[in-house]
């Protein structure tokens, strides 16, 4: 791209015409969206959105996963000035793609909370666009997910996580990062037979019915073959991927509130999601990225680098 052009892309974020297109602004300036994309709230011919909840207040431990989706964000300045490598297509060109901004909600009623992210998520699919999360502790998957139950039925889940996150707990009312999806199943909001969990190595006797691939599994199987299960467990039904970003060891990942060792490498987190391609992806999220934790940045680069990834999964099925 010609210098002068480079000179006139200033603040993409708020002053692109165009919906499609990379982006060749510098990487270290400018007002920062996700991979440059136009700022709206209005998806008026928008394919996709992406959308960050900045909410951390169910955690177990660490605090700071409010900060992810800005942190996500500045990271994903690095990659919209060429196609995602592996994938053959370039999604940033042939889909519009907005960056919705984050979820606004009074910090200090926590209480109100799921119903303000269910009719934010609600407030995306109505519009008719897909709908992708930046987080945030992993509690903002549930109102979520009750959001694209209520399109698609049922849902059938793909969760790369350290943790299960299936603990019981029947108080509908308690806000926990690490029981929503226990909830999920038992409302009947994700369906267990065709749902699996991706990275697992951390102890819950009741995978209530999920299909689990453990850490260890995973280092002893080659990417295609972990990717098989699972596209052979979900099928061609609705799906939406969370990718909680402790599933990578601390080594790759230690920006996160929970770490355990162990986990994933991310160079074999990108071949398994690449080797995801084909399912029916609906919506998805990365979460639990914690930058206090990490002064490297390097955690908040593998997440905006999941983010990518699920925007490819999510067009490659819409390509046709």
């Amino acid at each position: 791209m010609a210098l002068q052009d480079a000179r006139n892309q200033v603040d993409m974020a708020v002053t692109r015409k165009d919906a499609k297109g990379l982006a060749f602004e510098n990487a270290f300036g400018g007002a920062v969206s996700a991979f440059r994309r136009r700022y709206t709230k209005d998806l008026s011919g928008f394919d996709l959105a992406i959308t960050g909840v900045p909410f951390d207040q169910a955690v177990t431990h660490r605090p700071g996963a409010r900060f992810g989706p800005r942190a996500v964000r500045e990271a994903s300045t690095l990659q919209p000035f060429d196609p995602p490598y592996y994938w053959g297509y370039s999604p940033l060109e042939e889909f519009a793609i907005a960056d919705y901004g984050d979820l606004g909600f009074d910090y200090a009623r926590v209480a109100q909370f799921p119903d303000t992210l269910r009719e934010h998520a609600r407030g995306i699919l109505r519009q008719g666009a897909g709908c992708l999360t930046i987080g945030g502790d992993h509690y903002v998957s549930f109102p979520i997910l009750q959001a694209h139950a209520e399109v698609h039925g049922p849902i059938s889940l793909i969760q790369f996580d350290a943790h299960s996150d299936t603990w019981p707990d029947d108080d509908m009312e308690r806000i926990d990062h690490g029981t929503m999806f226990y909830k999920a199943v038992r409302t009947g909001v994700v369906d267990p037979a065709t749902s699996v969990q991706i990275g697992i190595r951390t102890v819950n006797p009741d995978p209530l019915g999920v299909t689990t691939i453990d850490a260890r599994a995973v280092h002893e199987a080659a990417p295609g073959v972990v990717a098989a299960r699972v596209k052979e467990v979900v099928g061609d039904r609705p799906c939406y991927l969370t990718f909680d970003i402790d599933c990578l060891d601390p080594a790759f990942a230690p920006g996160t509130g929970t770490p355990v060792w162990g986990g994933l490498s991310s160079g074999q987190a990108a071949a398994i999601l690449r080797d995801l391609a084909g399912i029916n992806l609906v919506g998805g999220d990365v979460v639990e990225v914690s930058p206090p934790y990490d002064t490297t940045g390097a955690t908040a680069i593998a997440g905006a680098h999941v983010l990518m990834e699920l925007i490819c999964l999510w067009g490659w099925t819409r390509r046709g």
